[in-house]
């Protein structure tokens, strides 16, 4: 009898013991599938996810709303001298916009803490001293050599990647970003002066132009992936606010009530109303802008919409020949306006094969 239940005892042990084996080895083997294919999705960037139709309509989307706000505001900065005020309007804009669409339930709030919070502070920070800088670079160099920095975002982009994420693209990327930026530079020769603190302001301003792109970038696409909708629903009223400080700052706001006061002293109720409503058209467009922007940047890429900052330049170029007959073009600005939409041929080419090439093989 003693045997018989040792006996038996002896089996429940084996047979416990060979279950044990065949979940830990099957629940490990899962795990690490999973975690392969977890590191497979990660060394795939966003962008070559994307299908390239959503892509290209999101870029046309935002180029077209870019071009337009660009002829827009060189109508609007005439007459309207308050680049603080119109930053602010922007964003003020987007803060609505995106209240709306909060309410209509095209978008979410994620649940976060402290931490995300003051990530999303000090993006809006990095937000609005990049238009700062921007401004201030401006005002120590001539426009033809601050175009020729600003044409270097895509450099200092990729390097951004390469040393603070790791990571690479592949060599046809790097040529085609050759043509583009030396392009670019074609199209805006002309009388260069500058000084050695608007060297360095203009070139800081250029880092911070490509540090805000890939942040923007990695807060939708990295550990934090909010929605685009979702950051630009955060961070607009922390810009608009500060915007209005620095408005402040500089003594925008008494100007603007002086301007609109004279206006409507020498001009009719209704002619004042269409300067209202003139306004609120441009910070309509700029939420528009917004929207398609940072969706573009989530799905196209940081590098891709740096890219697209030169190609908009060439294009603005041909625009203030044909349009606004600004200036004529020469024979150096037309060779730059073709390199650049060559360059962009050619880099396009090289992304439509990354995607490819990063397309996980069945």
């Amino acid at each position: 009898m003693s045997h018989s239940k040792n006996h038996e005892q002896e089996e429940a042990e084996l047979a416990l013991l060979s279950n044990e084996d065949s979940l830990s080895t099957t629940g490990s083997d899962d795990l690490e599938a999973n975690q392969k294919d977890a590191n497979t999705t990660t060394t795939t960037e966003p962008e070559y996810q994307t299908p390239t139709t959503v892509k290209f309509i999101w870029l046309g989307a935002y180029f077209l709303f870019s071009m337009l706000l660009t002829m827009y505001n060189k109508l609007i900065l005439g007459s309207f001298k308050f680049p603080w005020l119109l930053t602010c309007l922007h964003t003020t804009f987007a803060s609505v916009g995106t209240f709306g669409l909060l309410k209509l339930g095209y978008f979410k709030l994620s649940r976060l803490g402290r931490k995300e919070h003051m990530i999303l502070v000090a993006f809006s920070v990095l937000f609005t001293a990049n238009i700062a800088m921007s401004n201030l670079s401006l005002s120590l160099v001539s426009l033809a050599f601050f175009q020729i920095i600003r044409n270097t975002v895509p450099i200092f982009t990729v390097l951004i990647y390469r040393v603070w994420f790791g990571r690479s693209y592949f060599m046809a990327t790097y040529i085609s970003l050759c043509p583009i930026i030396i392009g670019a530079g074609m199209t805006t020769v002309g009388e260069y002066h500058y000084s050695a603190i608007g060297l360095f302001v203009t070139i800081f301003g250029v880092v911070l132009a490509a540090v805000k792109t890939v942040t923007t970038n990695r807060l939708m696409t990295g550990s934090l992936a909010l929605p685009s909708m979702e950051l630009l629903f955060r961070m607009s009223p922390l810009a608009a606010i500060q915007s209005l400080i620095l408005a402040i700052i500089a003594g925008e706001i008494p100007a603007f009530a002086d301007t609109m006061s004279q206006r409507a002293t020498e001009s009719s109720k209704l002619a004042t109303a269409g300067t209202i409503a003139f306004l609120l058209g441009n910070g309509l467009l700029a939420f528009l802008l917004n929207v398609s922007s940072f969706q573009t940047n989530k799905l196209a890429g940081a590098l891709t919409i740096s890219v697209c900052g030169n190609l908009k330049q060439a294009l603005t170029l041909a625009m203030g020949i044909f349009v606004f007959k600004d200036f004529t073009v020469d024979w150096l600005n037309g060779s730059g306006i073709l390199l650049v939409l060559a360059g962009c041929a050619s880099y396009s080419k090289a992304e439509l094969d990354s995607k490819k090439r990063a397309a996980p093989t069945s």
